[in-house]
């Protein structure tokens, strides 16, 4: 479950039908609740090969999306576990690539990448620790200092590094990064996903009693990042329009102060539902008239491009982006959605009353958002521009074989 488990392994199946041979180090599955599923309990590590990805397990203290010291737990665990076990049970790779957002888990990749002889190429999803400072989540500035100092080393180790946002270009070019070091491989949207749901819009909308309803969902992670408190009290202003339902999916370290505060405004036209297997939510997604993604008015996340808006435009589901920056440019540029300030309810209100009294506006951005993705932004195209830059990494360092690519990642 989670962005960053989908990215790296539609990457990673596209890369091993092309013939390269894959690793992807992981843990054992628990994203977001902490709990590890049941057909994994009791393991300490685990081989499997999914879709021609040779996959390792390593075992993980496991934590819920919530709590700083276990998460550090959980951050540590991995780090440990995956580079000893990494050392001694992965052959030499060409290549060994580690994401963030938790830097430990690319500190592993690196210290593996020495190890192994093997260039370290360094995926940046998200600004670290920079987006847990603005967030108010990290504030104790000795801890800042030492998670900057990692941060800084490794870009300089870092033969190339991948961003998934134009706009990240210039905060690694201000700490110094050469920028012939800076590649660029967005999210996007895997063909094969969208053709792999495992459930009807419309058996969505009867088992959760949405017929005849305009609905507005939430369907992502219910964390600090999203202001989601805001989409509860549009909920408030909406409550006398009893055709708008608003529809929440998933989990978070947020959802149960969200639900607490659902009943404190006595909201009686919103749904919350819990996690979904990603195929089905595919479903949820083409049940939705209009769906939301929120991020908090912060600097930082002017730098991003949510997966989740990819994933929505791909099966045609309108958007409201309360995200600036690129985000929100992207969102302009595809047609398929509409972008109000972050954290405004009442532009928020006014969205929806608007997209829901227009079905021909939301079936222009249905069209549009669709065309614009599958154009533009299909997995496929760009895992072979990620494995051209991995290719180049190998390359640099003097190896011409295949990419034989073993990303140290996180993701569950």
């Amino acid at each position: 479950m989670g962005a960053p488990a989908a990215r790296t392994y539609e990457h990673a199946r596209h890369w091993a039908a092309l013939g390269h041979e894959v690793t992807v180090i992981t843990g054992f599955p628990n994203h977001p609740t902490g709990i590890i599923r049941p057909e994994y309990e009791g393991q300490f590590v685990k081989r499997e090969s999914i879709d021609g990805i040779d996959l390792l397990r390593t075992w993980v203290y496991c934590a819920a999306n919530k709590g700083f010291f276990k998460r550090v737990l959980n951050f540590l665990s991995f780090f440990f576990s995956s580079f000893l076990l990494g050392s001694v049970m992965t052959a030499r790779p060409d290549v060994v690539v580690g994401t963030s957002p938790q830097f430990f888990c690319a500190v592993s990749a690196y210290l593996l990448s020495v190890i192994k002889r093997a260039p370290f190429v360094f995926e940046v999803r998200d600004i670290w620790p920079q987006s847990a400072v603005e967030l108010g989540a990290l504030k104790n500035p000795l801890i800042i200092r030492a998670l900057e100092s990692i941060e800084h080393f490794l870009y300089r180790r870092a033969r190339l590094i991948i961003v998934v946002a134009e706009s990240t270009r210039p905060y690694l070019l201000a700490k110094g990064v050469n920028p012939d070091k800076i590649r660029i491989v967005p999210n996007g949207i895997d063909a094969q996903y969208l053709e792999s749901a495992t459930a009807t819009p419309e058996e969505i909308r009867e088992q959760y009693d949405l017929n005849g309803k305009f609905v507005v969902s939430y369907i992502g992670t219910h964390g600090m990042s999203h202001a989601l408190d805001v989409v509860l009290k549009a909920a408030g202003r909406l409550r006398d329009d009893t055709s708008v339902r608003f529809l929440f999916v998933g989990e978070g370290a947020e959802k149960e102060k969200l639900k607490k505060l659902a009943l404190e405004l006595k909201l009686d036209n919103i749904t919350f539902v819990g996690e979904q297997p990603r195929e089905r939510l595919l479903a949820f997604y083409r049940a939705s008239d209009v769906s939301l993604v929120p991020l908090k008015r912060l600097d930082i996340f002017k730098k991003v491009l949510p997966s989740k808006l990819f994933e929505l435009m791909g099966v045609g589901c309108p958007v409201i982006c309360s995200v600036e920056g690129e985000a929100a440019e992207l969102v302009k540029r595809s047609g398929g959605g509409e972008c109000i300030e972050p954290e405004n309810v009442d532009s928020l209100v006014e969205s929806i009353r608007r997209l829901e009294k227009n079905k021909e506006l939301r079936l222009q951005m249905s069209a549009n958002g669709r065309t614009f993705v599958r154009e533009f932004y299909l997995r496929s195209n760009l895992a072979e521009n990620y494995l051209e830059a991995l290719a180049v990494a190998a390359k640099l360092n003097g190896r011409n074989a295949a990419v034989n690519c073993a990303p140290g990642a996180t993701g569950n």
